[in-house]
């Protein structure tokens, strides 16, 4: 009876062959909607890991994770568009980089995969991206509220890294202005940057967001709600690519995607409408823990603590899209107060 009641948590996965937990499915769809809406990314910098740690092998956790993203990214930038917080311009001029680099990145897992290091590579990179990102997440964090002390607050307030006002001075033609972010640069730093994010979005199965949101913000300058829309439309079209290369290789498991996506279409509209309601700093800190709680689990996963990196990756997604679930609430009923007052005072007038 007790082996029954265990076999049909269980689904198994017919084009790589295992068996998986589909309730750990729909909950890293689900939670990875609410979180990828949230922070501007796919998610995937916990999917890829996350799908590992449950059974797939790596070259599929990657192809699997990089079409589940691209479903659930159209959602998000549908959303992130009503509330005008998608450069359209920027992410087009991004584009060129992007489907260069994934193609790059995929053929780079094909040629480990070949010769048997993919797993094992594959997760010390993203230790060491999810480790660099972290700290720049908290290095900015601290300078900001340390300028934010001092007064030297600008017209975006207290800003900790500012690479980009450097990186601006590059007059390098085309130079182009835009409008939505509100800035003008040379077009070849967001063809560069993008480049770069390409090249790890095939190659660690992400839609690059998980360099692309902060690269948006701390290199190329955008405000942190432009970059959240803009770097989820950027993702939505280099994952669809990607799962186009992913599945000429045959390293995609349709049934998961599927069974992500189910939970990855609530999720996603959750993630979305939080962000309105969420201060820039809020985003980035919360961003930061995830990353640093991430890159601790696939460091238990590398040195066989199967069961405690499960508990970590699968608890602190559930957590963080518990907390984003609390910000929509708590926005939306402060937001519905206010509307209320007002109401009430235009009554009594």
């Amino acid at each position: 009876m007790e082996m029954f009641a265990a076999d049909w948590l269980y689904m198994y996965m017919p084009i790589a062959g295992v068996k998986v937990l589909w309730p750990a499915l729909v909950l890293i769809g689900f939670s990875v909607g609410v979180i990828g809406g949230f922070f501007g990314m796919g998610g995937a910098w916990m999917v890829t890991p996350g799908l590992n740690i449950i059974g797939f092998p790596m070259a599929f956790a990657i192809g699997t994770d990089i079409a589940h993203i691209a479903g659930k990214s159209m959602i998000s930038t549908i959303r992130h568009s009503k509330f005008g917080n998608v450069d359209y311009k920027l992410g087009m001029v991004m584009l060129v980089g992007t489907m260069v680099g994934i193609e790059i990145g995929a053929q780079l897992v094909m040629w480990l995969e070949r010769i048997g290091l993919v797993g094992s590579v594959v997760r010390w990179v993203y230790v060491v991206f999810l480790a660099l990102i972290s700290w720049m997440v908290f290095y900015d964090y601290a300078k900001a509220v340390k300028k934010s002390k001092m007064g030297d607050v600008t017209d975006r307030g207290a800003e900790g890294i500012t690479w980009y006002k450097t990186l601006h001075r590059i007059n390098i033609p085309p130079m182009v202005h835009f409008k939505a972010s509100g800035f003008t640069c040379s077009a070849w730093l967001p063809i560069l940057v993008s480049l770069a994010t390409g090249i790890l979005a095939g190659f660690l199965g992400i839609g690059g967001g998980l360099l692309r949101m902060p690269a948006l913000v701390y290199l190329i300058g955008c405000p942190t709600h432009i970059a959240v829309g803009t770097d989820l439309f950027e993702v939505m079209i280099s994952g669809l690519y990607g799962a186009f290369t992913f599945a000429l290789k045959g390293r995609i498991e349709l049934v998961a995607v599927f069974v992500m996506l189910t939970g990855a279409a609530i999720g996603a509209q959750i993630g979305t409408v939080a962000t309105k309601y969420s201060k820039g700093y809020g985003i980035r800190v919360a961003f930061g823990i995830a990353v640093l709680c991430c890159m601790i689990s696939i460091i238990l996963k590398q040195f066989k603590y199967d069961m405690p990196s499960a508990i970590l990756i699968l608890g602190t997604i559930s957590l963080i899209c518990l907390y984003i679930i609390k910000v929509m609430f708590t926005g939306a009923a402060a937001e519905l107060r206010a509307k209320k007052n007002r109401e009430n005072k235009a009554h009594a007038a």
